[in-house]
């Protein structure tokens, strides 16, 4: 039974290796098999997911691993050989009866890749014919539930979903929207060991801050801060924006009510959302969902609220986010008119984890020389943003440190973008930034020197010089 499992592993280690170099190496090397020769039926020979990339790594990577089998390189080599084409022969026949690249049919897919060198694998190794139909037993379920899982990376969710696929974002998408983390498994997430167990559960819980810690973070400021350009439309002088990030709805008890009394009394022309509103960047969405449809209920904006996706927001949140209320602004611009004139709001996907931003695609529909606002969840698409004319740049996420020093700033920003972006208001180039500090709280729920913040920003139209 033991040689049956391991003579499973390498087959499922070869299995594995061709989407694990696609995973690793994207387009690089993605050179279809067939060179797109055709058969006699006019249908590909092969098909363009069987690459010549992939067969390299499966031959390499099985021989890599002979001392899995205790047999001798060779013998590896043949036996990676021999799987290699028995995938082949599986597509091959795929194709003839008109199934497309990429097709899954159970059994059909893995009984020549298995069968083809467990069969050469008996015979060097002595194997009995119940070993070999163990192994194939094995070997089946676990490659069929791996390509139904490598589809699921490398397949478009449905025709609205908003992002360039990439396997890599849809890994993390898939950890992010369908695995709910239990408590012990949280232990084995670095940034959440270090929250919980050492900052959160030692320093400040037997310091005794842990309470005050709560108390700051549920002490919102209300921020107002002006801006003036030379450039911005007349009929925008005085036009105001409420800029919420980072709520974390789901991570504080009374937040929520404490953010509803700050802004209900508001009116204002627009109001931007910067992502995060879970607490978490795994796990249930509900509960942050009913809590962002309380909050955005009681938010008068003249020309309604928008919002881009932060690294905590599962992309299969949009639709309830619209829902709630906002325009979901995904790599994407929205214009706004008043009196005849108009200014551009360009959103952009997450920058920080997922790294979808497209600053291009979404200045696509900008006209050159039209003021535009740029809405990130965090300052790190700063140079795309410049490069294409955003004027004022809003984005949150850092929290302003959350945590900071008595006249030293923040300890963590969490942000590769450089340190002067990190909390208020920067330049770069002609444009003009503002990190907000967030409303809510994440990994810790406590702030210490740096209170939440609600932003109330006012346009203004700087006299001509």
């Amino acid at each position: 039974m033991a040689i049956a499992f391991k003579i499973t592993v390498f087959l499922l280690w070869i299995n594995l290796l061709p989407p694990l170099a696609a995973l690793v190496l994207g387009v690089r090397g993605n050179r279809p098999l067939d060179g797109g020769l055709r058969w006699l039926d006019g249908r590909p020979f092969l098909g363009p997911h069987k690459t010549i990339r992939g067969v390299l790594a499966g031959l390499a990577g099985g021989t890599a691993v002979y001392g899995l089998l205790g047999v001798s390189w060779q013998t590896a080599a043949i036996a990676s050989l021999l799987a290699m084409a028995g995938d082949l022969l599986s597509s091959f026949g795929k194709r003839r009866v008109g199934l497309a690249s990429g097709s899954i049919v159970p059994i059909l897919d893995q009984i020549f890749e298995c069968l083809l060198p467990a069969l050469y694998l008996g015979q060097v190794m002595h194997l009995q014919p119940w070993q070999v139909l163990i192994v194939f037993l094995l070997f089946t379920p676990a490659a069929y539930l791996g390509s139904r899982f490598w589809t699921y990376l490398t397949s478009r969710p449905g025709e609205d979903y908003p992002r360039i696929i990439r396997s890599t974002v849809r890994l993390r998408e898939w950890r992010s929207c369908h695995v709910p983390l239990a408590r012990w498994q949280v232990l084995f997430n670095l940034s959440s060991f270090l929250s919980y167990q050492i900052f959160y559960t030692w320093i400040f819980k037997l310091a005794g801050l842990q309470e005050q810690g709560k108390r700051n973070a549920l002490q919102v400021e209300v921020v107002e801060t002006a801006f003036s350009f030379a450039d911005l439309p007349a009929s925008f002088d005085g036009f105001r924006i409420l800029f919420l990030t980072d709520l974390h709805l789901d991570g504080l008890e009374g937040l929520t009510d404490r953010l509803i009394k700050q802004v209900r009394d508001l009116e204002v022309d627009l109001c931007l959302v910067g992502g995060d509103i879970r607490m978490n960047t795994y796990g249930p969405m509900a509960a942050c969902l009913r809590r962002l449809r309380r909050l955005l209920a009681q938010v008068r904006s003249r020309h309604g609220i928008f919002g881009v996706l932060g690294n905590h927001d599962c992309i299969e949140m949009n639709p309830d986010f619209e829902e709630s209320g906002m325009i979901m602004l995904v790599n994407d611009a929205w214009s706004i008119s008043r009196n005849g004139s108009r200014i551009w709001l360009v959103g952009v996907d997450d920058p920080h984890y997922y790294r979808v931003d497209d600053a291009a695609h979404a200045f696509r529909t900008v006209p050159a020389g039209e003021f535009s606002l740029f809405l990130a969840h965090s300052p790190e698409a700063y140079e795309s943003a410049a490069r294409h004319g955003a004027r004022l740049y809003l984005c949150g996420h850092t929290h302003g440190g959350q945590i900071c020093l008595p006249g030293r700033g923040p300890v963590l920003t969490n942000s590769r973008a450089p340190r002067f972006t990190a909390v208020g208001t920067w330049r770069f180039r002609e444009m003009i930034g503002y990190t907000s500090r967030g409303a809510g709280a994440s990994g810790i729920p406590l702030r210490f020197n740096c209170p939440g913040e609600i932003s109330l920003i006012t346009l203004r139209r700087a006299p001509a010089s």
